[in-house]
């Protein structure tokens, strides 16, 4: 259940810290107080659609966090430790800031408000004020009766096998339509892949035959020039070896060659004796090195060729050919692997549907048997609800056409008076009844929920007096086993709760805030009273207030 909800610059809320507790808690206050804002924090914690006007003017960012006991919630802690995140706790973070973007956290960690969403619908069920309006259509009613009955799991099967079903279908219908266009794209894939089969060109191959038609191309023309510079270097006729050895025999026969700048001269001259020698060893290494081999030259040329001319072909550059073949053969592939065969793709969508029809078929069945008791719950509702000579009834009727939910849709009929026959809610309940009835189907959907957080905002609108005592008597019900929060403007239905909360708007100087504070016995009075008479309380409406809040709450003890 929710334990604790803060909120920080959010509205026209500047810092509050709520701890609930489980039972029935009454949210009142007068209208524009901030109700509203509650709700709205509690929102965008289970991921709601953030707003940058929802950050309170002046303000930077909306801080808001709300913590979940989850000791009971076995959905909730599956899907936390299926993420790796602890389960023994739950609280979900929410920050939007002034430019409209916001951040979400689940237990400390980054989140996704899809994240959000996921884990809130395992948390608590708000059921809004215009709930009323979604019991006119029949969709709502249809997952209603779903979620009364348990049907998720066979639903989500249903849903899935119609979609393998619709997929089949369209790649079927496909294949008639274009089976000539797409028998050509495939006798072309199967040609072009063949031929890339034949190149065989390797990642990088391209690199190495381009590196080595260099080198083969130039192979006559290293090997001259590297001879000639041999003979440079050390030819018996005017190379430079000899010629540096007779000037070093020379100048080292003349005096006073051991010193001075003689001796320098001849110190430089026998290293480059040394150099010479050294390179002209080298060149004699690389030119016996240099292989002249004009049928390798003829064939990588003749290869590069055969490249160059397959990438024009298929307008890529050389080195995308080997991406390309990969392309390729993975398209024919997929075009070769069966879901072109038309036989076998038909008798595919023929077992598809045979199996969503006996799911389906199977689905119905139980809803049809679920939606007499549905009706005998929300009947016995409203009986209490002072609509006891009503009729309620939720038909099963076949749909015009095969749909994810299956063969199935839902009315909600009801009768208001005896001997009226039963018709849809749009066109019989005037607005006191049809509140009265959403009430009623809600309170039997909420008491079938798993989830033991329930929210009601001003569902208890359009009725009053005994009705309205009444109301608060069933969502007080609704709390013994779990946690119930109701916005209500009825003193009939707040003094029902086993705790109240009072909002409040508070105009200071230049600023406006709403506070918020759970009350004490005579702060309940006082608010009781309020809702009674108006803002002026005499003794007459408090003694009211009083004896109202102590009958409601002896009732139940």
């Amino acid at each position: 259940m929710l334990t604790e909800l803060a909120i920080r610059d959010f509205a026209i809320v500047d810092h509050l810290e709520l701890e609930l507790g489980g039972g029935m808690t009454a949210i009142t206050g007068e209208t524009g107080a901030g109700k509203s804002i509650l709700l709205g924090a509690l929102g965008l914690c289970l991921g709601e659609r953030a707003d940058a006007g929802s950050v309170r003017h002046g303000c930077e960012r909306a801080d808001l966090s709300a913590r979940f006991d989850i000791a009971g919630l076995p959905a909730a802690r599956a899907w936390l430790a299926g993420r790796e995140l602890p389960d023994d706790d739950c609280l979900l973070r929410r920050v939007v800031t002034r430019a409209g973007r916001s951040k979400a956290w689940i237990n400390g960690q980054p989140a996704t408000v899809a994240d959000l969403k996921a884990l809130g619908a395992h948390l608590i069920e708000i059921h809004g004020q215009h709930a009323h309006q979604a019991l006119l259509d029949e969709d709502t009613h249809l997952r209603l009766l779903d979620d009364f009955a348990g049907h998720g799991e066979a639903v989500a099967a249903l849903a899935e096998t119609f979609q393998a079903w619709r997929e089949a279908r369209r790649r079927l219908k496909r294949l008639a339509e274009d089976g000539d266009e797409l028998r050509a794209r495939r006798q072309l894939l199967r040609y072009q892949v063949e031929e890339l089969d034949q190149l065989a060109l390797a990642e990088d191959e391209l690199a190495g035959l381009e590196a080595e038609q260099e080198e083969l191309a130039h192979a006559e023309e290293r090997l001259r020039e590297a001879q000639f510079a041999v003979e440079c270097c050390d030819g018996e006729e005017g190379g430079a070896l000899p010629l540096l050895n007779q000037a070093v025999n020379r100048l080292s026969a003349l005096p006073g060659s051991d010193r001075g700048p003689l001796a320098e001269a001849l110190t430089m001259l026998g290293e480059a004796c040394i150099q010479v020698e050294e390179a002209g060893r080298e060149l004699h290494h690389f030119a016996g090195g240099v292989e002249l081999d004009p049928e390798r030259l003829a064939w990588v040329e003749e290869r590069l060729g055969e490249v160059h001319r397959i990438a024009r072909k298929h307008h890529v550059p050389p080195e995308e050919l080997p991406a390309l073949h990969r392309r390729l053969g993975e398209e024919l592939a997929e075009l070769d692997g069966g879901d072109d065969d038309l036989e076998a793709l038909s008798a595919e969508v023929e077992a598809l549907q045979a199996r969503w029809r006996e799911q389906a078929q199977a689905v119905g069945a139980a809803r049809r048997e679920a939606a007499a008791r549905f009706g005998e719950a929300v009947q016995d509702q409203l009986a209490f609800l002072a609509m006891g000579k009503a009729t309620f009834a939720a038909e099963v009727a076949e749909r015009d056409a095969p749909a994810p939910e299956g063969l199935d849709r839902v009315r909600f009929l009801i009768s208001a008076n005896p001997g009226q026959p039963a018709r849809p809610l749009a066109k019989v309940a005037s607005g006191g009844e049809l509140s009265r009835i959403s009430l009623a189907i809600q309170v039997v959907a909420a008491r079938h929920s798993t989830i033991p957080s329930l929210v009601f905002d001003e569902v208890d609108v359009g009725v009053s007096g005994a009705t309205a005592e009444i109301v608060g008597q069933l969502l007080r019900r609704l709390g013994e086993g779990g946690q119930v929060m109701t916005v209500t403007h009825l003193p009939q239905v707040a003094a029902q709760a086993h705790q109240h909360l009072h909002i409040a708007k508070q105009a200071a100087e230049d600023t406006t805030l709403t506070r918020m504070a759970l009350l004490d016995e005579a702060g309940r009075v006082g608010e009781l009273a309020r809702m009674l008479g108006g803002m002026t309380l005499t003794d007459q409406t408090l003694a009211h207030a009083r004896e109202m809040l102590d009958a409601s709450q002896r009732a139940h003890h």
